[in-house]
């Protein structure tokens, strides 16, 4: 098992507020992790921080504006070999201030070399029971899935089967999953047709949207499904938001069903509603573009 530290509000208080916090006498005690916000908001991005160069400060800016629970969907530290100090200097003064409300999913490079212990070490108790980076919650009678698309995601692993299983479980209405490779992407290191086993699974079981990151920039989809064939009654409406604050990327040619799509950073803010969602992708300071709109529950 991976090694798991402090609860993350003492993690937060440590980098945040040392002086104020106990002195230097020892780490913080384990506690366990509050449950998500009970705002019915879901809010964040990924591919976040970079250090030095990076616009994670500018986004923290806008979380530090938005109640609910944060996401973050993957590459939470995107600054090659993701040690602990790592994480504490260059995610912890920005978005690591929000640590007691972030439920977070693993990217690639927060896997890079030594591997992703200091990931678990780091934020403990929010990646749930056990150590393999998916679990699941619930927001304001939202069923909220977080997969890990590092490990397998073929039917027969753990995962699949886990997905499966949670799923089949979930008497909730409305469902949100988020993990970091896209299946659909208009921009550089997309498509990623290793994830559609998941995918597949999601669609059967009628989630209404998918959040991810890995491509550096704002993308929405039409409601589709695994195949890439719109469809409005049951498909999933993906949003790519690898806006968190890592260098931005250019786009390609437009994909099949692709709505939206800007080269930008911020934050996606998603309301959560009883029978639908709304959703409002909100830029940083001196960046003027936005986009919002809602959707249906299946």
């Amino acid at each position: 098992m991976w090694p798991v530290v402090a609860h993350a509000a003492s993690l937060a208080c440590a980098l945040v507020l040392f002086s104020q916090c106990g002195g230097s006498d020892g780490p913080a005690t384990p506690t366990p992790v509050p449950p998500p916000s009970a705002e019915p908001v879901l809010v964040g991005a990924g591919d976040i921080a970079v250090c030095p160069g990076g616009n994670q400060v500018a986004t923290a800016l806008l979380l530090d504006r938005i109640a609910g629970t944060v996401f973050t969907a993957g590459d939470n530290l995107n600054d090659g070999s993701p040690t602990f100090q790592s994480y504490l200097e260059c995610y912890g003064p920005s978005w690591g201030r929000h640590l007691a409300r972030t439920r977070p999913a693993p990217g690639n490079h927060d896997y890079d070399y030594p591997g992703p212990s200091t990931y678990f070490s780091y934020f403990g108790a929010a990646l749930g029971s056990d150590d393999l980076g998916f679990y699941s919650y619930d927001v304001a009678g939202w069923h909220v899935v977080s997969l890990n698309s590092l490990m397998s995601m073929r039917p027969g692993s753990a995962q699949y089967q886990w997905l499966e299983d949670d799923l089949a479980a979930n008497s909730a209405s409305c469902t949100v999953a988020y993990f970091h490779h896209p299946l659909f992407s208009s921009a550089q290191n997309g498509p990623n047709p290793a994830v559609r086993d998941l995918w597949r699974v999601l669609y059967d079981r009628g989630v209404e949207v998918v959040l991810n990151g890995h491509d550096h920039v704002y993308e929405r989809f039409a409601p589709q499904d695994p195949d890439g064939r719109a469809d409005p009654a049951r498909g999933i409406r993906q949003f790519t938001v690898g806006t968190g604050g890592a260098p931005l990327y250019a786009f390609g040619a437009a994909r099949a069903n692709s709505e939206v799509r800007a080269s930008v950073h911020g934050v996606l803010k998603l309301m959560l509603q009883a029978t639908g969602y709304s959703w409002d992708f909100v830029s940083i300071a001196g960046q003027s573009f936005r986009d919002s709109g809602s959707g249906s529950c299946h």
